[in-house]
């Protein structure tokens, strides 16, 4: 059974730094691209960022030059180094990776609360 485990979530206040951060565990074959997701109230899921296998990464418009994707030596972990953090930034952060446990689907984490106070 493959699972990922978020962590790093919390309160923070608007110009502040939070790093999330993702790991999966199970019966991996391999991993292929990762990515953080996040959904405000009311609002739908979108994407924060991405990274591929090789390093590759791309960023929503909203976030470029302040957040950072990266992966762990492993390559099983997810960063999310997200700085000058704004109060819509405010949203519940989703890990999700395309993984092979024997065929390859997406697996998503529970989601950790960011939240940014002004």
């Amino acid at each position: 059974q493959v699972q990922l485990v978020e962590s790093g979530g919390g309160l923070v206040q608007a110009g502040g730094s939070l790093r999330l951060s993702c790991a999966a565990s199970g019966s991996i074959f391999s991993i292929n691209a990762m990515g953080w997701y996040r959904q405000a109230p009311g609002k739908q899921r979108e994407l924060v960022a991405d990274i591929t296998s090789g390093g590759n990464t791309n960023y929503a418009d909203s976030v470029k030059g302040r957040f950072t994707i990266s992966r762990g030596n492993a390559k099983n972990t997810v960063y999310l180094q997200m700085n000058s953090l704004k109060p819509e930034d405010t949203a519940v952060y989703y890990c999700n990776a395309d993984i092979n446990s024997g065929y390859t689907r997406r697996y998503w984490g529970q989601g950790t609360l960011v939240t940014v106070s002004s």
